[in-house]
């Protein structure tokens, strides 16, 4: 009953305006402002300061450098073997296996369409239809910047519009489709080992999604809008354990690849601690 209640209280509520608005507070520069919503939030999530390039949470210039801050060097390693798949983020697994003739599983007993979480193209859809995926959950006390999994070419980016429903277990077992409705920038990358998807999705009070290449994205038209595309004419290349991009307050990164491509580690179960940088899957052949 109290899962049903947070749902229908969510449908209720104005998504898009209450993010909009946490945004403005979270970019808030007055000090008494952005030192109250700082200290309240490192004190409640028990935040470890000893990992951040700046240890001292009242140093940030608002809640979102506080919250998108950097960590030390060489606290995340990133596993420099070739045939590693390391993870792109701090979180926890939510989901991890195969791609069903184009489905993904959202929760036990729920799935929902490749197609449709990467924009409603089909032709984009297709080389993962029976690859592999992860879902990998940020919670609010981790880090919140995003990296390269594998080295890549970017070859797309899609802004696709929806809603911002919060991304957790009642959302994930109550809510049909969760991270194909909710809002989210779509990319596609070319590796050495076929193409590769990494969607970042968007929740309720995520006050924006940036990139290493275009900064941050804005409100954007009601119809996904390719941001980004091959034919333009600086190419984006990135390496692995690179920042590609962040989260403005959390929420959750798809990765897919196609078949036969990529093993997971055994350890890659759902709830599973992940850690930047670490190995989740090993790569068993290339393009």
């Amino acid at each position: 009953m109290k899962d049903k209640l947070f749902i229908l209280l969510q449908h209720l509520l104005p998504q898009h305006l209450l993010s909009r608005l946490v945004g403005r507070v979270a970019d808030c520069r007055i000090h008494w402002v952005k030192n109250l919503f700082i200290d309240l939030f490192h004190k409640h999530y028990r935040i470890d300061m000893s990992l951040a390039a700046e240890e001292n949470p009242r140093a940030y210039a608002n809640f979102n450098d506080f919250f998108t801050r950097a960590l030390k060097e060489g606290v995340r390693p990133t596993d420099p073997a070739e045939d590693a798949l390391v993870s792109p983020c701090d979180g926890a697994v939510s989901q991890a296996g195969a791609i069903s003739y184009g489905r993904l599983i959202q929760a036990k007993g729920r799935g929902y369409s490749l197609t449709t979480l990467l924009g409603g193209s089909s032709e984009r859809a297709e080389p993962f239809i029976n690859g592999s995926f992860a879902t990998l959950y940020l919670s609010p006390k981790d880090y919140h910047r995003v990296h390269m999994p594998v080295s890549g070419t970017l070859r797309e980016a899609i802004y696709v519009p929806g809603d911002l429903y919060s991304v957790n277990h009642a959302t994930a077992h109550g809510v049909d489709s969760l991270f194909a409705r909710n809002e989210r920038l779509v990319t596609i990358f070319d590796t050495e080992y076929g193409p590769m998807a990494m969607v970042l999705v968007g929740a309720m009070i995520v006050a924006g999604i940036e990139t290493v290449w275009s900064g941050p994205m804005a409100p954007l038209p009601r119809e996904p809008l390719t941001l980004y595309s091959r034919s333009e004419p600086a190419p984006v290349r990135l390496e692995k354990g690179e920042e590609m991009g962040r989260f403005h307050l959390g929420s959750t990164v798809i990765l897919a690849f196609g078949a036969d491509v990529l093993r997971w580690e055994e350890s890659l179960t759902h709830d599973a601690e992940v850690v930047l940088g670490r190995r989740i899957a090993t790569f068993t052949s290339k393009a």
